[in-house]
């Protein structure tokens, strides 16, 4: 089978997987909604002020969409940064960059900017800012020894993820108490519903750093090659390492921005197609973003479920899921490269 075929095969089954915890998502939920009301909430028969209506078209559905643009996005993004480094562990949590998003974020919201569409196109350049403030300093600190070794990368993505935490907390201390509340529940991944407009500012940030990505999934297969060898290939090594980095650090900067930093999907989702699909970015790209999408969206709905009225953060369930899948990569597959 071509790899043009099997990727419209696998693409076509994802995207059914999506569409079925899409409606899990929609039908399930700490309020008791009927299934037929949820029906004919979607489909406008609904009482224009009914709670269904309220709770279906306000609340769950948007959050399905929040849930599934951060999830693709960020298996994306840990698809372009594992290629970027060549290095299979690299993602944007482990690596620090979601720690400087969120402190790029974090001071925004210390400015008083919110989810407006204006507000959120500034909190969206700090995170941006404090993402490629993190990759750098991550880079040259790993760049000081003989080579990007995964152990040498992953203690640099610690040690900066470390820093960034406590410059987090230094900022939360000095916060207006009235805010506090929410930039906490923010900082844990939260997942809840934004604004419509911004809303579609997070889905064309999403759109540019998938595309800056995939548009170059080619390029990056030969880069797997080495840095000579993609010269030689015909690939501009410099500027193709730039515009991935660009659009990883785009993802992720969205991500933190609109639904705080989410760990260990980056990891997770590319790894779990990698051993279904292989290397190749060309089927690994696309499909994980579906797949990051899957796996977002069904952590949320357990998240939101199984504490009842309560609500668990959805980074919780994804650390819960991460920690010993990252442990059982390390000891397992790249234990002969540390």
């Amino acid at each position: 089978m071509s790899p043009r075929r099997r990727l419209l095969l696998v693409l076509v089954v994802l995207s059914a997987a999506l569409l079925v915890a899409a409606a899990g998502a929609l039908f399930v939920g700490s309020a008791s909604i009927s299934p037929s009301a949820v029906v004919a909430a979607v489909t406008g028969r609904a009482a224009p002020e009914s709670v269904e209506r309220v709770v279906t078209l306000a609340i769950r559905l948007p959050r399905i969409a929040v849930a599934a643009l951060a999830g693709g996005a960020l298996a994306v993004a840990g698809v372009g940064f594992q290629a970027l480094t060549r290095n299979p562990l690299a993602e944007p949590s482990i690596l620090g960059i979601s720690a400087g998003a969120a402190f790029g974020v974090v001071i925004g919201q210390s400015l008083g900017l919110g989810l407006t569409l204006a507000e959120a196109v500034g909190l969206t350049g700090f995170a941006f800012a404090g993402a490629v403030l993190a990759a750098a300093a991550v880079y040259l600190i790993a760049a000081a020894g003989p080579g990007l070794s995964i152990q040498t990368l992953l203690l640099a993505g610690v040690i900066v993820g470390i820093f960034f935490s406590a410059a987090i907390t230094v900022l939360i201390s000095l916060m207006d108490f009235n805010r506090l509340g929410g930039v906490v529940h923010w900082l844990l991944g939260n997942l809840a519903p934004v604004p419509p407009g911004a809303l579609a500012l997070f889905a064309l940030l999403a759109a540019i750093g998938f595309w800056l990505v995939v548009s170059h999934a080619r390029a990056l297969n030969l880069l797997a090659l080495g840095e000579e060898a993609a010269i030689q290939l015909g690939v501009g090594a410099q500027r193709l390492k730039l515009t991935i980095f660009a659009g990883a650090a785009l993802l992720t900067a969205s991500v933190v921005a609109f639904a705080g930093p989410i760990g260990f999907v980056g990891l997770i989702v590319p790894h779990a197609l990698r051993m279904l699909l292989g290397a190749d970015n060309r089927l690994l790209v696309p499909t994980s973003f579906v797949g990051g999408a899957i796996f977002l969206l069904l952590a949320d709905t357990v998240a939101r479920n199984v504490v009842a009225p309560a609500e668990l953060s959805v980074g919780v369930i994804t650390s819960f899921c991460g920690a010993p899948f990252f442990i059982y990569l390390l000891r397992t597959r790249y234990r002969a490269n540390l």
